[in-house]
């Protein structure tokens, strides 16, 4: 089986459900816990990559961050990269990886789809 990797917050319940189903099924998943160590402009341009979806659309849009400083602004796409950068609380979560594909764990079938 290839690696999975999750892109974890242990604060969140989706996250740790999908943790929970992932971990039942393979031994040795790796866990990012992204708000520990935040992920780099590398690793955040590899996950869009892998989800197939532009930076903003992995924007928690209900965070705090988000409300005081971004929201009804416009940035271009290597900007937004950049803001999840400096501001990985801004980061959907989860995010599973399992080789050239990720999706974000939200719902739980997404998780469950991937690992199929």
């Amino acid at each position: 089986m290839e690696q999975i990797t999750i892109w974890h917050n242990n604060r969140c319940s989706k996250s740790r459900d999908s943790l929970c189903f992932i971990q039942d099924k393979i031994e040795n998943a790796i866990v990012f816990e992204y708000l520990k160590t935040p992920p780099t402009l590398e690793d955040i341009n590899q996950v869009l990559e892998k989800l197939n979806i532009p930076a903003e659309d992995l924007i928690r849009k209900g965070e705090e961050v988000y409300k005081s400083n971004f929201k009804d602004k416009k940035f271009s796409e290597e900007e937004w990269r950049k803001i999840l950068v400096q501001h990985s609380v801004l980061i959907e979560r989860p995010i599973v990886i399992k080789g050239d594909k990720a999706v974000i764990g939200r719902p739980i079938e997404n998780v469950i789809n991937l690992l199929s």
